[in-house]
């Protein structure tokens, strides 16, 4: 499965999702795991704090750009931004602190070795169902 990471750095989960301009993002099982690449925001849309349609557009453009990953790690992330996120078929966890990638990878591949929760079980067998066309 994909999973992505609001980072500054592509080192620690350290970002708020609607101000990321980096997500780092993996190919997940319960054994191995790969950084894909390293997406940036593209600069423009949402950027504007004046524009009143700002916070729309930062969501919508980091939702397009995340659009074929089930679960994103962040900082924080607002109630709105959280449901439309959901709406798209990405499963938003918010991290304490400031984790280390390779930590929260760790601790995500040892619930995939041993029973992950109902949330996760639903993530992994729609993956399935769809041959990871995502």
């Amino acid at each position: 499965m994909k999973v992505a990471f609001a980072t500054t750095d592509g080192i620690f989960v350290n970002d708020h999702f609607a101000w990321s301009r980096w997500f780092a993002v993996y190919e997940v099982d319960a054994d191995n795991r790969r950084l894909l690449e390293m997406r940036g925001v593209p600069p423009g849309r949402g950027d504007d704090e004046e524009d009143p349609d700002a916070e729309e557009d930062r969501i919508a453009v980091r939702i397009d750009l995340l659009n074929d990953v089930h679960l994103l790690y962040v900082t924080a992330i607002g109630g709105p931004a959280a449901a439309r996120v959901i709406r798209a078929r990405i499963h938003p966890v918010k991290v304490s602190g400031v984790p280390p990638i390779a930590g929260v990878l760790d601790e995500l591949q040892g619930v995939l070795q041993k029973a992950p929760p109902p949330w996760l079980r639903r993530i992994l067998e729609r993956e399935k169902l769809a041959g990871s066309s995502r």
